[in-house]
């Protein structure tokens, strides 16, 4: 699509030159021009970012772009190139926000789908995230952008700003339809006084490059001992069914592809070992007969959480035994109150499924070149899984030039501190790519021994049970006490090649005190087991409250809610123990918030 330009910002970047009629032809000529208008200094915040609609509970379908705790900051140093401090200190609160920026340009065109050949409006909106109540006393900013290509620019001065306004919170692009996909780009025009460097931005990436190849080659750490993956792969020539299963968090979930459901890794994973080694393609469908996929990212979640899903988000309760599964929390786990048994304990009890699957490690990696794979990696030598480093692959070509062997820059790679753009799910899903491969080449393994050897860091949590209000009675005598509704308002995830949002631990006990309902008997579990995890829900929401956990009559934690500010899964071990016995648990609102809510989404045990 060619792009138009907006004078405003043109007039900007290079000044302008009128035109209009002359008195002795009636023909356009140029007038006399004026002095170039003096360019104001830019930065972008998104830079040609994909985007999608995404269905909202309340409003409409919208991409949103969160800008707190450092993120702005973080957005501007890598998306715009800009290390002065003294501009990017001004991001973190709504007062150094209005200091330096005079407006906002938008730029909006809409990609694929309904929308591809007709002019859309999309609602751009920024939101400041306020003192006295987070989400409803801060200043919200909406403007109409038609997604012609062209810039619109917001401009701030005559902005009547809300005293409550604390830290800038997010932007949001607001489509009239989930589903539909549109590049953005939006740039912080600055005040007189400030200067930036002129934004930078490198060519396309060249995938099909000697560099390029290099560079996946370098994502592989250790290849496949166990002879599992060569099986599953020989498996599917021979036209038997292969299932692959990919568990992670947010990046497994497809945070930061566009669509989120077929442009992720794990998708394009699945569809790359499909067209290598499926058959059998069933008529009129692009999918292999086969290979089937089982996609289960839970976004902010560490393994912790990963090991109590598995049976119920990758096994299916039963249905679903995958032949390959791979496991990406090395950018989630640092939470971890276990240091690795968790992840352990999960490789371990997907390893010792009957039908014997291949496990793959996956290390993701965060723009601060930040993952675990120092500590994860031994667990993968101890049981010889193949293992695939995104952090090996990329980070030593960052900041090398093309002469120099560098392919992608981190404004490429991430769609924000923590995320790929579709470039980074699509070398992600390469990487994986090559280890298939290699695999599929290397001479079968020997006979694998028939019982695993001992864990590096533990395995208490291997035979982990899944909890929850569905299936309590068969592990445990419970009384909901004040807890006794349940929480429709859940983290939503996509599962498999799903594009709408599956609800995350909807078999949940709540206490709603803000209904009124102020019950304030405890939430009692009685139950054999010698480990225990609780699972409840983090959230953003002002009306939720903390709440107390005893373990045998002793305060074991205060549950906060708020640890994260945003609705999803939080685990919290309540006890490890060697042997079995009975155990009481009490949860209680904590004092004080009587008027709130607080939701147990589940536990995990072993027995």
């Amino acid at each position: 699509m060619e792009r138009n330009t907006n004078p405003i910002a043109e007039q900007r970047r290079r000044g302008a030159v009128q035109t209009g009629q002359t008195a002795q032809t009636g023909k356009s000529a140029p007038r006399a021009p004026k002095d170039p208008a003096e360019r104001r200094s830019f930065c972008y915040v998104l830079f040609e970012a994909q985007i999608e609609a995404t269905p909202r509970a309340a409003g409409r379908p919208s991409q949103e772009v969160y800008l707190d705790s450092g993120r702005l900051a973080e957005k501007v140093r890598f998306t715009g190139g800009v290390e002065d401090e003294s501009v990017l200190e001004r991001l973190h609160t709504c007062a150094g926000f209005r200091e330096l920026v005079h407006s906002i340009g938008i730029t909006a065109e809409t990609e694929g789908g309904d929308l591809k050949d007709s002019v859309h409006t999309l609602t751009f909106v920024l939101q400041n995230w306020g003192r006295t109540s987070r989400y409803e006393t801060g200043t919200t900013l909406r403007m109409d952008c038609p997604a012609d290509g062209a810039e619109r620019v917001l401009e701030l001065g005559g902005v009547e700003w809300n005293e409550d306004d604390d830290v800038p919170g997010k932007l949001a692009f607001e489509f009239d339809r989930p589903g539909e996909l549109a590049k953005v780009s939006v740039a912080f025009y600055l005040n007189d006084g400030f200067a930036v460097p002129e934004p930078q931005m490198e060519p396309p990436v060249e995938t099909g490059s000697a560099a390029y190849r290099a560079m996946i080659r370098r994502s592989l750490i250790q290849h496949d001992r166990t002879g599992r993956l060569r099986a599953a792969i020989d498996r599917a020539r021979r036209g038997e069914e292969v299932t692959l299963g990919y568990i992670g968090g947010s990046i497994t979930q497809g945070a930061g592809a566009k669509p989120i459901h077929t442009e992720c890794y794990a998708h394009l994973s699945y569809r790359d070992f499909a067209a290598a080694f499926g058959s059998g393609s069933e008529a009129g469908s692009q999918e292999i007969a086969n290979v089937r996929f089982v996609k289960a990212g839970v976004g902010g979640t560490p393994s912790q959480l990963g090991m109590i899903r598995y049976e119920r988000d990758v096994l299916r309760g039963g249905e679903v035994l995958p032949d390959i599964v791979v496991v990406e929390f090395a950018v989630n786990d640092e939470g971890d109150e276990t240091r690795g048994i968790c992840y352990e304990s999960l490789c371990r009890s997907i390893l010792n499924a009957p039908n014997r699957p291949a496990v793959v490690l996956l290390f993701s990696v965060f723009m601060n070149d930040w993952n675990l794979q120092e500590r994860l990696i031994p667990i993968g030598e101890r049981c010889g899984l193949p293992m695939v480093s995104v952090k090996n692959a990329i980070v030593p070509q960052f900041g090398l030039t093309r002469e120099e062997g560098g392919v992608i820059s981190k404004r490429q790679f991430f769609y924000d501190t923590y995320h790929p753009t579709n470039d980074g799910h699509r070398i992600m899903a390469d990487s994986l790519a090559e280890l298939f491969a290699q695999a599929a080449e290397e001479a079968p393994s020997a006979p694998e021994r028939s019982e695993l050897p001992q864990p590096v860091y533990g395995a208490d949590f291997e035979r982990v049970r899944l909890l929850d209000r569905a299936n309590g009675a068969e592990a445990a005598i419970i009384e909901a006490g004040g807890f006794a509704e349940s929480d429709a308002e859940l983290q939503m995830v996509e599962l498999d090649a799903d594009p709408l949002g599956t609800p995350q631990f909807p078999h949940n006990w709540m206490y709603n005190g803000s209904a009124g309902r102020r019950d304030k008997e405890p939430f009692r579990l009685k139950i054999r087991s010698r480990n225990l995890v609780l699972v409840f829900k983090d959230s953003g929401s002002t009306d939720f409250g903390k709440a107390e956990v005893y373990v045998d009559g002793a305060l074991k934690l205060t549950a906060d809610p708020h640890e994260n500010n945003w609705t999803h899964c939080n685990p919290a071990i309540l006890y490890m123990k060697q042997t079995a016995a009975e155990h009481t648990v009490e949860i209680r609102i904590a004092p004080g918030d009587e008027d709130k809510r607080f939701t147990i989404l589940c536990f995990g045990y072993t027995e």
